[in-house]
């Protein structure tokens, strides 16, 4: 069992150091952005590229606060799946990330907010130490939303009191850029939760403006863009001065057919068509596992989707919304993908072939930044649209280490190297996810069969 949770009155009382040897240990072994990463910063002071990345810090931890903004602790507290994690328990474990890799090994003076946290908040590092199960982290009803901010604010202090005197080493401000990045994959995963987690509630509550959504323009006729193929470089380049996690390295060529890309996601209004002519029910159309999980699930449309007396609604982050037909379909599964795309003659595109088309193009896109936090239809015509935002886009491409990958010695090599099994590979970004978090070599991965994230598909065929 776990350690008992204490609300305590004035956690300064208890803050005492706690010997750093496991802390070093596992910041020593976690991966780190290549060393020649930071290649741009050499030029700098220490001090300069520490209060420039700061700066950035401090933006992103306020932003995963502004995201929390209107919850009550009972809607911070609640798990409604096991793949789901409370509001409150992402505001903990990016807190004790900083506090386990960087202040502990990094700052003599830092004082621990409460040595039980790491318990409650440790994700799933097993070298590291015990934690409270994963399906469990719902029945954390304390430390209350509050002491669990008041321990953001403490991580917050440290890290301003470290920075602020320049004493983070290079090793220690790629740790943090780390954590940086780190936060935002769980600034989507706290939408998407709370998404999940409101759409269990029988009064369907807002967690933004309930305010109807635009509709906009209709998307344009799916028009398709060749590409030649012939042996490409994939994955992202050490030294281009640019941040990426080791999954989506080392660089290496691949060999690609010709192929066609579809210029635009499948639309709701596609989607429907797919229903209506039974896609649910046509075996043929399916992987076996995937039909498997159709006959158990009872599945007949995308998640969150209600059919009210023949009309499509969906449930959103602005609360029940009327299906448009014409924005890129979302929270379907890679079984599901897959058999749209076997029902519409056509193919998911590998994860190769996606970023061959994406390299070039800018990541801007509708972005989590932009409020409307639902996808909306594609805009003019000609070209790939949508490469970027909106949706995460399935491929067929199974998430696995490229040629040449290591994962990292010790506790490290927990970060993505353990979960390169049984999972697909998803790319482009969402409408949750962060502005400035997404890119071409970016390697999102998610079961097959999970469908809680804003996941879509965009077709592909032999060129």
């Amino acid at each position: 069992m776990g350690p008992s949770v204490k609300v305590w009155a004035n956690p300064a009382a208890r803050n005492q150091p706690r010997a750093p040897d496991q802390a070093e240990a596992f910041t020593n072994s976690v991966f780190m952005v290549s060393q020649n990463r930071r290649a741009g910063l050499q030029q700098e002071s220490a001090a300069e590229a520490s209060e420039a990345l700061l700066r950035r810090l401090q933006a992103v931890r306020a932003e995963t606060l502004a995201l929390a903004e209107g919850l009550s602790d009972a809607d911070a507290t609640a798990q409604s799946m096991e793949d789901a994690s409370p509001a409150k328990w992402h505001l903990g474990h990016t807190s004790w990330f900083f506090e386990a890799l960087v202040l502990e090994p990094g700052h003599g003076g830092y004082a621990l907010f409460d040595d039980r946290f790491a318990y409650l908040f440790n994700s799933y590092y097993d070298s590291v130490g015990p934690r409270q199960p994963r399906p469990q982290r719902g029945l954390l009803t304390r430390p209350p939303l509050a002491e669990v901010i008041a321990y953001r604010r403490h991580v917050d202090a440290g890290l301003a009191d470290l920075m602020g005197n320049g004493g983070a080493d290079d090793r220690l401000l790629q740790t943090i850029e780390l954590g940086l990045h780190h936060e935002q994959q769980h600034q989507e995963l706290l939408l998407t939760d709370i998404l999940h987690l409101f759409a269990q509630n029988p009064l369907r509550p807002a967690y933004r403006s309930a305010e109807p959504l635009s509709t906009g323009p209709a998307a344009p006729d799916l028009g398709w863009i060749a590409f030649d193929g012939g042996i490409l470089p994939i994955g992202a380049d050490a030294t281009d001065g640019g941040f990426a996690f080791d999954c989506e390295t080392p660089r290496h060529d691949a060999l690609l057919r010709p192929f066609r890309l579809a210029s635009r996601p499948v639309t709701n209004g596609e989607w429907m068509q797919f229903i209506a002519d039974g896609g649910y029910g046509d075996p043929l159309l399916w992987l076996s596992d995937g039909w498997a999980t159709v006959r158990a699930e009872g599945w007949s449309a995308p998640l969150y989707w209600d059919d009210r007396d023949g009309d499509w609604w969906t449930m959103t982050l602005k609360g029940p919304q009327p299906v448009d037909p014409d924005a890129p379909v979302t929270h379907v599964s890679l079984f599901e993908a897959d058999a749209f795309s076997r029902w519409a003659g056509k193919r998911l595109p590998t994860e190769f072939e996606w970023e061959v088309a994406a390299r070039d193009l800018p990541v801007t896109g509708n972005f989590a930044h932009t409020g409307r936090l639902r996808p909306a239809p594609a805009q003019g015509r000609g070209g790939l649209q949508q490469m970027f935002g909106d949706v995460w886009e399935w491929t067929a491409s199974a998430y696995a280490p490229y040629p040449g990958f290591a994962a990292t010695d010790g506790s490290g090599g927990e970060y993505n190297g353990k979960f390169m099994s049984g999972q697909n590979v998803l790319r482009g970004g969402s409408c949750a996810t962060p502005d400035g978090h997404a890119r071409a070599t970016y390697r999102n991965f998610f079961y097959p069969h999970q469908r809680w994230q804003f996941t879509s598909l965009r077709l592909a065929e032999d060129g």
